[in-house]
């Protein structure tokens, strides 16, 4: 499978419903997003906790209201081709998603601030939205996704990871998790081939290169997270 990075990151603004609605029409089988809290409260789609690199704003999404978030813009480094484009919530992004079958890898990005009650609040939209089917949520902090699964053991859940892990597979199962996330240069074949043999789904990222791409196809890997989406189809319906 191949799940859009932040939507069509690498030519649409990321984390915008314009790269998410580019990712879909290209074809990508599910999106990769990543939430943060308003300081009202109000579930945000962003990467990073500041709006500095994003968008045209100042400062930290935590202090900042949803109405306030709303009037930045986050065409950032796209703003000449695309204009004026928002910081869409999570409820806009559910509601867009009940018109097609796009999954959708939700990453909390509760490692810097640990956003009280965001794990609750995430997975009852999740499940107001009845799409509990359709999410992976995602995180670097582990203790978050054993969290998550404490509240609503039907969700999948999928530990991020960025330095080796011995037998991943196995730490994974450990947590109650049904797949990992790694950095791409901690995913040997062995991991990834180990992994999804103990029914283990890997989805590494990012894969941005062809030979990459090429390769990960190749053995059988379960998914890939990728800025380009577009060129990611394209290669495999090639390598089919």
């Amino acid at each position: 499978m191949i799940f859009a990075h932040r939507g069509s990151s690498g030519t649409h603004p990321e984390n915008t419903m314009l790269a998410f609605e580019k990712a879909k029409n290209a074809g990508a089988d599910g999106l990769e997003i990543d939430v943060q809290l308003s300081n009202d409260g109000e579930i945000v789609i962003a990467h990073d906790e500041k709006l500095d690199r994003t968008t045209n704003g100042k400062g930290y999404i935590k202090d900042c209201s949803l109405q306030k978030i709303k009037t930045y813009n986050a065409s950032h480094k796209f703003v000449e081709q695309y204009g004026k484009t928002e910081i869409p919530t999570l409820k806009e992004l559910f509601d867009w998603l009940g018109g097609n079958d796009l999954l959708c890898n939700i990453e909390l990005k509760n490692s810097v601030f640990r956003y009280p009650g965001m794990e609750e609040k995430v997975i009852r939209l999740i499940k107001s939205n009845m799409l509990e089917e359709r999410v992976i949520l995602s995180s670097f902090n582990h203790y978050s996704l054993v969290q998550c699964l404490q509240i609503a053991p039907e969700l999948e859940t999928a530990p991020l990871y960025r330095d080796g892990l011995f037998r991943p597979w196995v730490y994974a199962a450990q947590i109650g998790a049904r797949a990992i996330h790694p950095n791409i240069n901690v995913a040997s074949d062995y991991v990834i081939n180990s992994a999804i043999r103990a029914g283990i789904k890997v989805r590494p990222y990012t894969i941005n290169s062809k030979a990459s791409m090429e390769h990960l196809f190749q053995i059988g890997c379960s998914a890939i997270i990728t800025d380009f989406p577009e060129k990611a189809i394209r290669i495999r319906q090639q390598n089919s």
